[in-house]
């Protein structure tokens, strides 16, 4: 990730300089236009993967279960290569390397995969065979730039084998169970570092491709990070999960004028979360369900996205931000930015320590 996330900082080295007392960098163009890089085809065509996953930590080695999954996945993209319309894209849930994981935090870092490592250079060889791009989430680490941290980390591997992009978590919303917080490292619990390490422009950043503008996100039932993404000319975009809310991703679609594909995961008969399982789809900026897998099976749903008529006359969508902003101005974040900034041994070990982290800083808590 490093490496991926400083290559641009790397080039523009040399001019820094000279960009000391520079404007900041424009993130939204204030007609409502959006750059974009010209389209190869009028119509592209998205293939959702539902599958389930065996967690790393239930196999008799984190090697040996990564390459077990990674089979696996490779079992999907032969299949979504080789059935039906050729995919332009290929999208797989939040974990399908890995698994989730409920170890505390040491044994948690066992469980992931570095950006890039072997298991992208393989899925690599993959996209370049299908000529597709692929996308999937991942528990990722980075023992250089942010040892002991816990990353949640989207990458799209380009139709050249090549990684087009890496998306990081970044959520808003808080506290939604009440069993503990998650322990990941999101962007906007070391928002300062990570802007001063890859730039204002990657906390929400747009991939442009030549299938059309796409970002990618893990988070639920937060729309103003949706909103931000929209903002930045986002037309397509892809949500990894693990559990989810449809009427979030229907209502995403319809309120930020993006097409919206979401991947959930499926659950073992008798672990008690069939219920949350599958329900995998893809939606329309109208709102409308353009394909959809409502069991908790292993499935490949697929829709066509006229994307050329979509784009032509498009703007980014129209928020009342002038009239909201009195508001807006005096709300104060319960959690302040920056709480997970700081030395390894003090970040937090598991979900109970994580929430009582959250209880320490907040702002709304006695």
């Amino acid at each position: 990730m490093k490496t991926l996330h400083r290559l641009s900082a790397a080039i523009l080295l040399p001019f820094a300089c000279f960009a000391v007392a520079a404007d900041p960098p424009r993130l939204v163009e204030p007609d409502g236009s959006y750059a974009t890089r010209s389209l190869a085809k009028e119509r592209i065509v998205v293939k959702v993967v539902q599958n389930g996953v065996r967690n790393l930590e239930d196999y008799p080695s984190p090697a040996e279960g990564l390459a077990a999954n990674l089979e696996i996945m490779a079992g999907f993209i032969d299949r979504a290569c080789g059935e039906g319309d050729k995919p332009d894209f290929i999208l797989f849930n939040e974990f399908p390397l890995t698994g989730y994981s409920t170890a505390g935090r040491e044994d948690k870092l066992r469980y992931t995969i570095e950006i890039p490592g072997p298991e992208t250079a393989a899925i690599g060889e993959l996209a370049k065979a299908c000529d597709s791009y692929i996308i999937f989430g991942s528990y990722a680490r980075d023992d250089e730039d942010w040892p002991g941290h816990i990353l949640s980390i989207n990458t799209v591997v380009g139709r050249d084998g090549s990684i087009a992009g890496t998306f990081w978590k970044t959520r808003n919303v808080k506290r939604l169970s009440d069993d503990g917080e998650i322990p990941t490292t999101t962007i906007e619990s070391v928002r300062d570092r990570y802007r001063a390490l890859y730039g204002v422009e990657a906390e929400f950043p747009v991939l442009r491709t030549e299938y059309g503008n796409i970002a990618v996100s893990t988070v639920q039932l937060d729309p103003f990070v949706f909103a931000a993404f929209a903002m930045r000319g986002t037309e397509i975009l892809f949500r990894t999960a693990t559990l989810f809310a449809r009427d979030d991703v229907i209502a995403s679609a319809r309120f930020h004028n993006v097409y919206s594909a979401m991947s959930n995961i499926t659950f073992p008969e008798g672990s008690g979360y069939e219920r949350y399982g599958g329900g995998s789809l893809i939606v329309s900026p109208g709102g409308d369900v353009l394909a959809e897998e409502p069991s908790n099976d292993e499935a490949i749903i697929s829709a066509v996205i006229p994307i050329a008529e979509f784009r032509e006359g498009r703007r980014i969508p129209r928020y009342p931000l002038a009239v909201v902003a009195p508001v807006y101005e005096q709300y104060v974040d319960e959690i302040p930015l920056n709480h997970m900034d700081r030395p390894r041994e003090e970040l937090p070990a598991d979900r109970p320590a994580m929430k009582e982290l959250l209880d320490r800083v907040s702002r709304w808590l006695p």
